[in-house]
């Protein structure tokens, strides 16, 4: 597999911060560049909007069609034009593709400044969807240009940063356009000149973007849409993680777009409020968007956390079930409430918590999957399984629109709407999550590590971010395996001993993890046999394999005799050519917890009989030394083991 250099390894991941990213020149003049065009694309689009259902009359685009029409014009490119998008962003260096883009974005607004002083809606509709085209264009190399140039574990945050300052862009950039386009005659002049100031304040921070090398350059473009189409589908469903990362993204676009299409009439015929509170809801909206998003670092580590999707899911079900309950009944005063009315009634400060943390856990749901997504992807396709997702995206957001159309039509409430939306969230999610049991597996590790343990990582730039490795770690307690994958952004298949599988608990979720069983070679041959060949398997696809070489939990929390059963995997190994590395790790702290065996019951130690033994956020640490070659010998390793546990206890 090819894989694109990475300009930031000389940054250690763990002295770069989210926040710090904005002062480095990698990031900044593209964070700027893709604000300036999220802003200037809502300026445009809600002042026009406005324009065309308060100032003007047009026989031909009644007011009440006017949101609707201008937001299909305006997404319409993504379905006709991403699968070319995502090809060219492949091709070409992406640097020139966001150069030329921010040029082409500048042309069409002198082009709707004109538009505006003569009041040409036709033009104007016409350059709504080149601003739609312009973004189809730049949404793959967005997201395949992060990875390039952000270490994996800067993704997440990376990510968080570019969601948060797209939701706070589309704020204000509606914000700007309807005071803009309110202000009487001149109204559309500085609504024309807004949008080519943000244009050019785009084309000028794109100036300091660094360059960024085009991933396949002899990719042939193929013009058509539908072939390329399906194409691109299929790239995306080589990979189930990620395709079903497209799909959860898809999904919560359909959710996301009901609230913010309906967000004028949810003011207006729900809370009783005058297009004041319309914008007090999008700016809600939009904050909870970053809150979520800039939270996803904090609570990831700084790694690729898929974990957090599954909280994300159940937030947004139980938030949207209360947003039911909170708008079902609410007082009609008679008439539309202002911003200062609308804060002064107490119910409806319920309502904006709803919102607010509906839209957090949003956050905590899309943008793990948008890192996943990038750093699962290869590099040579990664662009047009963006395109990909961003065709899927669209349609899901006009099958939402139409879908809310038709309940309202058939006389559903949007309070129960929004119980619906609830409902239909829990059954997808589920659904996504036991397709992809990765998810509920980087789940159960994510609570584990933050509800039960306070777990503490040394040394996790040393789990290799790309091809096969051995993990060698000391074997503490029943749930070792579990606080390794929450150490590794990658998946890990482990090698256990098989009577861990009869626990009902920890066997359904190491069977969902797809741990190879194990047992005594004299005890069943054929199974001792298979689970080395399933692992030799493993590192032939380039995976990561753990195994624990004491060959069973410590029933007095002292490091056991190394087995010489991690000879035998890498022997296999280089039988086939495959040079395995091997990353020594020690838990640490963990003995004396409820998973592990310190209990002494009827002559044998026994885990898990008294809960909370320790209380919660017990601490817990992994030590993980650097790669050492695959000729190291089970004894050396165990050496290094136990000076990891050394310098563990000094350091405690």
């Amino acid at each position: 597999m090819q894989h694109t250099p990475n300009t930031a390894t000389s940054t250690k991941p763990e002295e770069v911060s989210q926040f710090k990213l904005l002062g480095q020149r990698r990031f900044a003049p593209f964070f700027w560049t893709q604000f300036a065009g999220a802003a200037n694309d809502n300026l445009f689009k809600f002042a026009f909007t406005v324009l065309v259902t308060y100032q003007l009359s047009i026989s031909w685009l009644p007011p009440e069609m006017a949101g609707l029409v201008i937001g299909a014009i305006f997404i319409l490119p993504y379905l006709l034009f991403s699968a070319t998008a995502g090809q060219l962003a492949d091709k070409h260096p992406h640097r020139l593709i966001i150069r030329q883009l921010k040029l082409l974005e500048i042309a069409i607004m002198a082009i709707a400044a004109l538009a505006f002083f003569f009041n040409t809606v036709s033009v104007l509709l016409a350059c709504i969807f080149l601003m739609g085209l312009q973004s189809t264009l730049f949404g793959p190399v967005k997201y395949a240009y992060l990875p390039q140039q952000l270490h994996p574990a800067e993704l997440t945050g990376g990510n968080g940063m570019i969601e948060m300052g797209t939701f706070v862009a589309i704020v204000l950039g509606s914000l700007l356009g309807g005071v803009l386009i309110d202000m009487g005659e001149w109204g559309r002049m500085f609504v024309a000149t807004g949008c080519l100031l943000l244009a050019a304040l785009g084309y000028w921070s794109s100036a300091a973007i660094p360059a960024a090398p085009a991933t396949d350059p002899k990719l042939h473009i193929n013009l058509n849409p539908f072939s390329e189409t399906w194409k691109n589908l299929q790239l995306a469903a080589e990979n189930v993680v990620v395709f079903r990362s497209v799909l959860g993204i898809s999904w919560m676009w359909f959710v996301g777009s009901v609230l913010m299409s309906q967000f004028p009439v949810i003011a207006k015929d729900v809370l009783h409020g005058n297009t004041q509170v319309a914008s007090l809801l999008l700016t809600v909206f939009a904050i909870g968007i970053g809150i979520g998003s800039l939270l996803c670092e904090v609570l990831s580590r700084k790694q690729v956390e898929i974990g957090l999707v599954p909280v994300g899911a159940i937030g947004m079900s139980i938030f949207l079930v209360d947003l039911y309950f909170a708008t079902r009944n609410l007082n009609d005063p008679g008439q539309l409430l202002s911003i200062a009315q609308f804060i002064g009634v107490a119910a409806n400060w319920r309502v904006m918590a709803d919102l607010l943390l509906l839209c957090l856990f949003t956050g905590l749901y899309s943008v793990p999957m948008y890192a996943l997504i990038q750093m699962r992807s290869q590099p040579t396709h990664r662009a047009r399984i963006i395109a990909a997702n961003n065709i899927l995206n669209a349609l899901f957001m006009i099958a939402s629109a139409i879908l809310t159309g038709l309940l309202l039509q058939w006389g559903l409430s949007l309070p129960q709407i929004f119980l619906a939306l609830a409902i239909t969230n829990a059954i997808v999610a589920a659904y996504i999550f036991l397709l992809v049991p990765e998810y509920l597996l980087r789940f159960v590790a994510w609570v584990l590590t933050h509800v039960i343990y306070r777990f503490k990582i040394q040394g996790r730039e040393h789990i290799p971010e790309h091809g096969p490795a051995i993990l060698a770690c000391n074997h503490v307690s029943f749930v070792d395996a579990v606080l390794l994958m929450a150490a590794s952004p990658r998946p890990i298949y482990f090698i256990m001993d098989y009577r861990i599988f009869k626990n009902p608990v920890l066997g359904f979720i190491f069977r969902m993890a797809k741990a190879i069983p194990i047992a005594p070679q004299r005890e069943n041959p054929k199974a001792f046999d298979a689970a080395f060949e399933k692992a030799a398997q493993a590192l032939r696809n380039g995976d990561l394999v753990g195994i624990f070489p004491e060959g069973g939990i410590t029933r007095d929390g002292q490091l056991q005799r190394f087995r010489r059963g991690i000879q035998k995997i890498v022997a296999d190994a280089r039988a086939e050519g495959i040079d395995t590395p091997i990353v020594p790790m020690a838990l640490s702290n963990l003995w004396g917890s409820f998973f592990s065996r310190i209990e002494v019951r009827n002559g044998q130690n026994v885990a898990m009989v008294k809960p909370f033994r320790r209380g919660m956020f017990s601490p817990v640490g992994l030590h993980i030394a650097p790669l050492m070659s695959s000729e190291t010998s089970p004894e050396v390793l165990q050496q290094i083991v136990q000076g990891l546990l050394d310098q563990a206890e000094q350091g405690h």
